[in-house]
């Protein structure tokens, strides 16, 4: 009997790559690569950059031979070109050229994701197209997050820039970190997949992990990402419980796919029912809702400040966006089952967020709380299970994402080098010597309690109006009595700045904002003026994305 080859009998074939698909990821994820690159090139910073353009160019020429086109080819060739010029102008400045290289990585994949939206507003793309066996997602909803994420991180660039090179902890590593975090987020909002939302979460997370404990000789710093650490391992244990269990229910872990076997009349009420508790407890931790919040005001103080307001920021809207296309988009049909889970969730996450950052005197740990009670009003869009709902939550998201990252980045003006931890005494008279960075703030916290005339007003205003329509008026009023609580420990900030004095024996200190840092804090407080007063485009804008909730 003739011995066949063993090459003869297997059937090569090479895998359909939707390369549009996924490309801000590839984006972001080379750029974080090449600032690696660069960084641990050294002296020879230079001839790293050099091979890095030769490789581009010979993908550019590659792709232009195979498919015939021109843009992305271009593209790809010119930013090659562009990190040469900028390493032959930056190299004896590596921390500038890191900095510099991330923001233009992040400025050229909300480019990406433009062409994509404009693509898929077109018609040329169906309301949601899926690549990679359908574990990826192209739909309004990823697009809309991953502007939120890729916002959060262009402006946490300069504010990382300021507060780490005050603190003297200023390292390059930090933007390839926040660049693959960056990359777990967006992947994590257009998963399609169980398992490559599992996949998001883990990367997203290894590199919060390493930035929550980025000052290594603060000991505040290394507890809070050692708490992340454990208590985010112990969630994603359960969280891969369910999606096992979500597995032996309908035979795959394609989200839609499993949403219709759960609906099933077939499949065992409990097992979906315990299923669907698992997921909702793994994405409870990573939103923050209560109990599963205990974390969150302990690796909010520790972390460096910047990371703070960038991980508050992003990985709720990630987190949510996941939230959304698993329960609303594809287990609509039983929302008997999950709708009254979330509901008193979200009710005693709004409360006891409120209630607790009543009574915090530092003030990371108060916007850590507030955090929480902010998680809360975001879940009631989840909750309403409509389009309106999810318009709402996507909008809501994206305004908390620039309140959030803007006041976490005037408090990392005030933290001392000594690296004390900033009270509400702390602030005593700030107003009255820095009225532009106290005003600033005091812009900030007007929203985050949603007064009218700010983005945050009209966030709430959305989530809201998204609730009354879908009957949930007992969680709107609870939502109204937690923020009307809000109100005062935000107010109480504001008026230690503005009304009350200075005491004697204050150290004087001088703010040094870089330019940077106050080019994005000002288009932060910008938006949050102009979202205020007119909101009606960005708000159209998410309801184009929530079009798949039907």
């Amino acid at each position: 009997m003739p011995v066949i080859p063993l090459t003869a009998q297997v059937q090569w074939s090479i895998p359909d790559i939707p390369w549009g698909a996924i490309s801000p990821e590839l984006v972001l994820f080379g750029t974080g690569i090449l600032v690696l690159l660069l960084e641990t090139a050294g002296p020879h910073r230079l001839r790293a950059s050099a091979l890095a353009f030769l490789a581009a160019a010979g993908g550019a020429a590659a792709g232009y031979g195979l498919t015939g086109e021109v843009t992305w080819p271009a593209l790809l060739a010119l930013a090659g070109l562009a990190q040469l010029a900028l390493t032959a102008t930056w190299r004896e400045r590596p921390r500038v050229l890191s900095a510099l290289l991330s923001a233009l990585g992040i400025v050229a994949t909300l480019g990406v994701v433009a062409w994509q939206w404009q693509t898929l507003a077109g018609g040329e793309l169906l309301a949601t197209q899926s690549g990679l066996a359908d574990m990826v997602a192209v739909d309004g909803v990823a697009l809309f997050t991953r502007v939120t994420v890729l916002l959060a991180a262009l402006v946490s660039i300069p504010l990382g820039w300021s507060y780490l090179e005050t603190r003297r902890i200023h390292r390059a590593e930090y933007y390839p970190l926040l660049l693959f975090a960056a990359v777990g987020m967006n992947l994590l909002a257009s998963s399609q997949d169980l398992l490559m939302v599992f996949i998001s979460l883990e990367v997203l997370s290894l590199a919060l992990y390493i930035l929550t404990g980025f000052a290594k000789r603060d000991l505040t710093s290394q507890e809070g990402a050692l708490k992340y650490f454990l208590l985010g391992a112990f969630s994603s244990a359960i969280l891969l419980y369910g999606i096992a269990l979500s597995y032996g229910i309908a035979g795959t872990t394609n989200i839609p796919a499993v949403g219709a076997a759960v609906a099933a009349a077939d499949t065992p009420a409990a097992l979906a029912v315990i299923a669907m508790a698992l997921l909702i407890v793994g994405f409870a931790f990573k939103t923050a809702l209560v109990p599963f919040h205990m974390w969150t005001p302990d690796v909010y103080q520790g972390a460096p400040t910047p990371v703070t307001g960038f991980m508050a920021a992003a990985t709720k809207a990630a987190a949510f966006a996941a939230f959304l296309r698993i329960f609303v988009g594809a287990m609509g049909a039983s929302q008997w089952s999950w709708i009254p889970a979330l509901w008193t969730l979200a009710a005693i996450t709004m409360l006891v967020g409120a209630v607790l950052a009543v009574v915090q005197d530092d003030l990371k740990r108060m916007l850590g709380y507030s955090a929480v009670a902010h998680a809360g009003y975001a879940a009631i869009g989840l909750i309403a299970a409509t389009r309106e709902g999810v318009s709402g939550t996507l909008f809501y998201l994206l305004v908390y994402a620039v309140m959030s990252v803007g006041a976490f980045g005037v408090l990392s003006m005030l933290e001392r080098r000594q690296r004390r931890a900033v009270s509400i005494s702390d602030l005593a008279g700030f107003g009255k010597r820095f009225p532009v960075p106290a005003g600033m703030l005091s812009l900030f916290l007007l929203s985050l309690a949603g007064i009218p005339g700010t983005a945050g007003f009209m966030g709430k205003l959305a989530v809201f109006r998204a609730g009354v329509f879908a009957g949930q008026w007992v969680l709107v009023v609870i939502a109204v009595l937690s923020s009307m609580i809000a109100a005062f420990f935000y107010i109480r900030v504001i008026r230690a700045m503005f009304m009350d004095d200075e005491p004697d024996d204050l150290e004087t200190f001088e703010l040094e904002p870089t330019p940077g840092l106050s080019a994005g804090l000002a288009a932060s407080a910008a938006i949050i003026v102009v979202l205020g007063v007119w909101p009606t485009v960005v708000i159209d804008l998410a309801e184009q994305a929530a079009a798949f909730a039907g």
